[in-house]
């Protein structure tokens, strides 16, 4: 080992085995040099240096020979600048740059129809868009670096579609298991020396964790990597004693549950200086797919549930047993616990058990199966009232007939596994039609009521029934809805009043109001009076059409809450019908909105849509009677919440049902320093299942604490921001303005980068010509872009009111698969796209993580078992939201999650309109809703089987409508598809080279 120099303070020499030399390493902030930091400085000045480089007139590397040399700041376009503490260039790009992909002549010649036109093949290699810059270049284009003394990591896995992903904290390094478990006999974790060296590899002499490497990149000039927004969050890097044991699982996937910042600022005062916003966002219920590698939740069976008596926090992965294993120290106050007796013992076999194999222990997402003292009644069973809108415009429209032939179809697949489940069916015009079925009946009789101003149930026990006892009549009232009111003239809806007959019916039980309405309340309690004035749109008074009209759908809500009832809303218009006012019933009782304009069943294409929908809905499992409460580590309090939900108290939310895949955001606030090393946030839902269990479900993310500005901004998670801020954006354009809405957001963007370039860049508050951000957050701006031009947000006088407040309901309820590509679309070039593109793969699915078991106790071959194979549709490469990436003879695909847009070039071959469209021309070809027609050759099955993945590969009950749009088509469906194109200038909203010019401004001039 050589000889160890003089070196300044706060600075410490680790020798290298690898490299035979000496890593010198800033306790402070964990960079590390090759070679020795210079010891004539100046009293109070601090080395220059770059992320593992120090900035001297030798060589940048002399380390052995072969090994590569470390990342140099200078000559790196797009970096950050030479000689700034915490940024480097970023590191080389796992997935492919935006280039646009042709055919190879070989593969031309092999395939003997061209759909490529009459057109320039040189002129065609130079639309095709710019080379990707430096920063963003593919990863065979660029040479391999490393950061010295930090080991290399391996490309981060993307798995398709932005489905499940493998938590990305450490849980253990060297292939050993972590410790803390306070000396208990047995535990998993790293005693002796081999866990000690696992410990000091990851910690610095002052015991302090390594966080994340920042990287800056330069936006200005650069091409947004759009499949960046499907990678998963930065790494969640905790300490080496975070976790009890060494299960994979042990940190909550970003589908269920992920936070803003991955590194927690220890200190409120670091918190409001980076300027990011703090909060978690979950989808505590999302579908488990088995065909994207998803396992089902463990549930904990035994009744055995270890809870802190002071906070009440379950016993979770991050929690210490001291004191032999007898007692536990909780994560969140530190007060320590009795281990419930019965903690360690198999009550089916009546013998002891492994402590260390207890799901609560290994899992974040765990369900405890509550007995009696978590229930203030005994599980109730699932009901339905089905209020059906049979009005004149309502039958015309096909709505009825759709609506009872789709759920005479899905009765088999209503949870039903005990028996228990009822079912009501009440009809609304200006009266009320009740329809009863007593004992043994096999057809309904129809009741109807007129006073609408004191609402009455004829015969309630016969109009809420049984589904497994009364089926046979059920079915023939469903059989012969639509011809019951086939000639009925009445054009009124009494929609309030039905509204207060199917409370009164469910109030005592709780359960499922779904509403389906044609025509907007116009008699009774709760009628509504037409105000889309056309004058409003595009002023400071827009916002008043996006708030309830009525004080009773403030107040009916309430009352449902409070008797476990929710409210499903299916909205058909072919007019105004007032969806901001009518979702309000959704969004205060834990249900969903859908919204169907312009709906007409004589449309294929419609009535499949609602079908699909409503089906899944009525098939999904469903929860009813939660209550949802978010706890977090001492020091940290929930401030703000946003979703379909009733807050009861401080932080208690109530939802009388939790549908599947409806995501809810919590901002957060650090009230207190933190001193310890990490924090833990734990979602619990109680609620009921429809089998007649009252279950606890848990979800646990564990994230580090950091004093360093520069991990938390390497840490941030650019979805899980874009989420959180969309939620707030729709808050305040409905308290506020719409103008205020987007002012805030921009607001927020430029405080985000003013921040950063004034404390992680050389330039500090002077002028620059860069726009620099962190490469994790190199698409916030196109993201913020893409909400400020959003249809719930953007500014425009040509928004119908309804098309808006719809699209605020979606962006406050999706979770973040489906908010991303409905906030930034998805946009592929179909005409020349590659052979392997609409055809199924297999890959490798997550692999099925063992059992913890102690240290030492593993057996060859028995670490963990081989993954299943998933099967996935090939996509071709995405292109940017460019008109410039449009060819006048090609063919593309543009999807949101709700439409699907087939962009047909007018210069379009016949050859391509008749394989995928079966039509003879481009002139012959029809624009508008459309089914792909089925055909026997190859383009047709590819395009089909993408459009059809498109409506598979989510999570979530939306089918997307598809469309043909002709590039010379009809106006407003073309304006529409261009509308997605978010790169491009749109109305009065800038493109993105315009949009980061007004940033890089503002930024300068706020500096």
């Amino acid at each position: 080992m050589s000889q160890t120099p003089v070196l300044p303070p706060g600075w410490i020499a680790q020798w290298d085995q690898q490299a035979g030399r000496n890593l010198y390493v800033e306790q402070s902030t964990g960079r590390s040099s090759w070679q020795p930091p210079n010891t004539a400085l100046s009293p109070g000045q601090r080395p220059t240096h770059n992320q593992g480089a120090a900035r001297m007139s030798m060589p940048p590397m002399q380390g052995p020979p072969g090994m590569r040399p470390p990342p140099s700041m200078s000559g790196a376009p797009g970096g950050g600048t030479p000689g700034h503490e915490g940024a480097t260039s970023p590191p080389p790009s796992g997935i492919q740059g935006s280039r646009r992909r042709a055919y190879p002549t070989a593969h031309m010649a092999a395939n003997s129809v061209s759909y490529s036109g009459g057109f320039d093949a040189g002129a065609q290699a130079a639309a095709g868009g710019f080379a990707p810059s430096p920063a963003m270049a593919p990863v065979q284009e660029q040479p391999q670096y490393f950061t010295p003394g930090v080991p290399e990591a391996a490309p981060a896995a993307s798995h398709p579609y932005g489905g499940m992903q493998q938590p990305q904290h450490q849980q253990a390094q060297n292939g050993q298991p972590m410790g803390g478990q306070g000396g208990y006999p047995g535990a998993p974790g790293g005693a002796g020396m081999a866990g000690l060296a696992n410990q000091f590899s990851n910690m610095g002499v002052s015991g302090q964790q390594r966080g994340n490497s920042l990287y800056t990149v330069n936006l200005s000039g650069m091409q947004p990597n759009v499949n960046d927004i499907e990678r998963p969050p930065p790494d969640i890097k905790l300490p080496a004693n975070a976790c009890i044991t060494n299960h994979p699982k042990a940190n909550a996937d970003p589908s269920y549950q992920r936070c803003t910042l991955n590194a927690v600022p220890s200190t409120a005062s670091l918190l409001s200086k980076s300027k990011l916003p703090f909060g978690i966002v979950l989808s505590p219920y999302r579908s488990v797919r088995p065909e994207d590698g998803d396992e089902p939740v463990p549930v904990v069976t035994d009744s055995v549930i270890a809870r802190c008596r002071r906070c009440r926090t379950y016993i979770n992965p991050y929690v210490q047993f001291i004191e032999g294993g007898q007692r536990w120290k909780c994560c969140m106050c530190n007060i320590t616990n009795e281990v419930p007796q019965l903690f360690d013992w198999d009550q089916e076999t009546n013998q002891p058990a492994d402590r260390w194999k207890r799901a609560e222990l290994n899992h974040a997402v765990v369900e405890f199966i509550a007995p009696r003292e978590y229930m203030v009644r005994p599980p109730q069973p699932p009901v339905y009232v089905f209020l059906i809108d049979v009005s004149h415009q309502a039958i015309q429209s096909g709505m009825v007939a759709t609506a009872a032939r789709t759920i005479l179809e899905t009765l088999p697949r209503l949870p039903n596994a005990t028996d228990r489940t009822k079912v009501a069916i009440i009809g609304v015009d200006t009266s009320l039609h009740f329809f009863c079925l007593p004992p043994g009946a096999s057809e309904a009789e129809m009741l109807v009521v007129s006073d609408l101003d004191d609402v009455f149930l004829p015969k309630p026990n016969d109009i809420l029934v049984n589904l497994s006892e009364n089926r046979t009549g059920i079915e023939a009232l469903l059989n012969r809805f639509g011809d019951m009111f086939k000639d009925n003239t009445v054009a009124g809806s009494a929609l309030g009043a039905g509204l207060q007959a199917a409370y009164k019916l469910i109030s005592t039980i709780g359960g499922k109001i779904l509403t389906l309405t044609a025509t907007m309340p116009s008699v009774g309690p709760g009628a509504l009076k037409r105000r889309d004035d056309a004058k409003l749109l595009g002023t400071a008074k827009e916002s008043t059409l996006l708030s309830a009209a009525s004080t009773f759908y403030k107040t009916f809500p309430i009352d449902c809450s409070r008797s476990q009832v929710s409210v499903d809303m299916f909205l058909f218009s072919t007019a105004y019908t007032d969806v901001a006012t009518l979702s309000c019933l959704p969004r205060y009782t834990g249900g969903q909105t859908y919204f169907y304009p312009a709906f007409h069943a004589a449309r294929a294409e419609d009535a499949v849509k609602f079908s699909h929908e409503l089906g899944h809905v009525l098939s999904s499992p469903i929860s009813y009677e939660a209550v949802l409460r978010l706890r977090a580590t001492k020091g940290i309090r929930a401030i703000g919440f946003h979703g379909n939900f009733f807050v009861r108290s401080t932080d208690l939310l109530a939802l009388p049902a939790v549908p599947l895949d409806q995501s809810y955001a919590i901002e957060c606030e650090i009230e207190e320093p933190i001193a310890a090393p990490f924090v833990v946030f734990q979602s619990v839902v109680l609620h009921s299942t429809s089998t007649g269990e009252r279950r606890i479900r848990v979800c646990n993310l564990a994230l580090p604490t950091t004093t360093n500005m520069s991990e938390i901004y390497a840490s941030a998670d650019q979805v899980a921001i874009v989420a959180l801020l969309a939620n707030k954006a729709v808050e305040r354009s409905i308290h506020a303005r719409l103008e205020d809405a987007r002012d805030a957001l921009t607001n927020k963007l430029v405080d985000i980068l003013t921040t950063y370039k004034n404390t992680m860049t050389s330039a500090g508050q002077g002028a620059s010509a860069q726009l620099n951000v962190a490469s994790n957050m190199a698409l916030l701006p196109l993201l913020i872009l893409s909400l400020l031009k959003h249809v719930g947000i953007r500014q425009s006088s040509q928004i119908p009111p309804d098309l808006r407040a719809y699209a605020q309901a979606l962006l406050t309820t999706m979770p973040a698969q489906l908010l991303m590509p409905y906030l930034h679309p998805n946009f592929y070039c179909l005409h020349n796209m590659p052979a392997n593109a609409g055809t199924v793969e297999e890959i490798p699915g997550p692999p099925a993580a063992p059992a913890a078991k102690p240290e030492g106790d593993e057996k060859d071959g028995e670490s963990a078992s081989a993954p299943a194979m998933i099967r996935r549709t090939v996509f071709p490469p995405k292109l940017n939201l460019t008109s410039e990436r449009l060819e006048r003879h090609g063919l593309y695909l543009l999807e949101d999650g709700q439409h699907v847009f087939l962009w047909v070039g007018r210069d379009a071959v016949p050859q391509l309109t008749l394989d995928v469209f079966d039509s003879p021309s481009y002139s012959a070809l029809r624009g508008g809703k459309t089914t792909l027609p089925v055909l026997e050759n190859s383009m047709n099955k590819r395009v089909r089987a993408l459009v059809d993945a498109v409506a598979t590969m989510r999570r979530g009950p939306y089918k997307p409508t598809v469309y043909v749009v002709k590039e010379d088509g009809e106006p407003s469906l073309r304006l529409w598809a261009l509308s997605l194109l978010v790169e491009d200038r749109f109305e009065a909203s800038p493109s993105y080279s315009q949009f980061l010019g007004t940033l890089r401004s503002k930024v300068n001039g706020s500096s």
